[in-house]
């Protein structure tokens, strides 16, 4: 993604790559973490499990939306941290404020009980 590009409205993300990216908003984290965090943001609704997690994470890296941080290792485990780029904070933002024009939207339809 350029830097023209941040400009432009991006196209709607997964849902397994918004609350990927949403995830790691905070800070870096590793697989196990991120699938913590996901599950524990979504309430339990969104499970990732470790195959759909690395494919995401994979196609999320070749995007340019997140990058691999060095591998670490603690207590003899290897572990392999990702984090957001400057484009994946953006594509980010831009899905925040698609989803409150969305909600902004069903509220003034009333879709919502006020």
């Amino acid at each position: 993604m350029t830097a023209h590009s941040k400009t432009r409205s991006s196209p709607p993300l997964k849902p397994q790559w918004f609350q990927i990216l949403l995830a790691l908003a905070d800070g870096r984290r590793h697989g196990q973490g991120i699938m913590a965090e996901v599950l524990r943001q979504t309430e339990g609704a969104m499970k990732l499990w470790p195959t759909s997690l690395y494919g995401s994470l994979r196609a999320l890296d070749e995007a340019e939306l997140l990058r691999e941080s060095p591998i670490e290792e603690s207590d003899g485990d290897r572990r392999r941290f990702y984090e957001l780029t400057e484009e994946g904070r953006v594509a980010l933002a831009s899905e925040v404020a698609r989803l409150e024009r969305t909600v902004a939207l069903a509220r003034r339809k009333k879709v919502l009980d006020s």
